[in-house]
């Protein structure tokens, strides 16, 4: 017996909850969708035969209707050569007939009545079958998203990249000290550029020194 021992049972499950309590929901909706498929099959196989009795039990009912009208017919012709005793013998063939062609309509309002819920139950199947396959999809989604997360979790905790980390500051440092060494060279010592800059400078006060000068004068 698989996840559901009825059809009742898979049409009246709710697939969330089975999911929530399932410890690898990807693998018991697999589990759903199998059992369904195979409940589904096994259910329009049943609504398969049932349509084929009902078939032969229309079959049967047209010929008793056919023998009772015959019998009839019997029946009179008899009457019309004055043999009562053949007639009443044909009426009583008629009865048999009717009563088994009653006997068989109330087979077929039966069997009306069960083909109307297979139908319906294949239809709620589907309807099932197909939420099963939907969820089945953002399951496997979800699943592989996660799983890709954990690995990006586990590489970003692990020791190794930790040491990684730990050899770029390293590196960081030794260019620091190298860099610095070379600035200390170049300390005390200036370029031609720096030493332009310097007379533009010089100039500048110069000129501004003159200014003050010439406004002091003024006053």
């Amino acid at each position: 017996m698989g996840i559901f021992s009825r059809f009742t049972d898979i049409v009246n499950s709710n697939i969330n909850n089975l999911l929530d309590k399932a410890e690898d929901p990807a693998k018991m909706v697999r589990l759903i969708i199998q059992e369904m498929e195979d409940t589904l099959v096994e259910v329009r196989s049943s609504s398969a035969k049932t349509l084929a009795d009902k078939k032969e039990l229309t079959r049967r009912v047209t010929r008793f209707e056919n023998e009772a009208q015959q019998w009839q017919e019997k029946a009179e012709l008899a009457l019309s050569k004055d043999r009562e005793d053949l007639a009443r013998a044909a009426l009583v063939e008629k009865k048999k007939s009717e009563e088994n062609r009653h006997v068989l309509v109330e087979e077929l309002v039966h069997i009306d009545e069960q083909i109307t819920k297979l139908q319906d139950e294949i239809s709620q199947l589907q309807d099932k079958l197909a939420d099963a396959k939907s969820r089945q999809k953002t399951i496997l989604l979800r699943e592989k998203t996660a799983n890709s997360r954990l690995k990006v979790k586990q590489n970003i905790e692990s020791n190794k990249v930790n040491d990684a980390l730990g050899r770029f500051d390293s590196y960081e440092r030794k260019i620091d000290d190298i860099e610095a060494q070379i600035e200390s060279y170049d300390m005390g010592s200036k370029s031609l550029a720096d030493e332009i800059a310097d007379l533009e400078a010089d100039d500048k006060v110069d000129d501004e020194l003159a200014s003050l000068k010439a406004k002091m004068k003024k006053k």
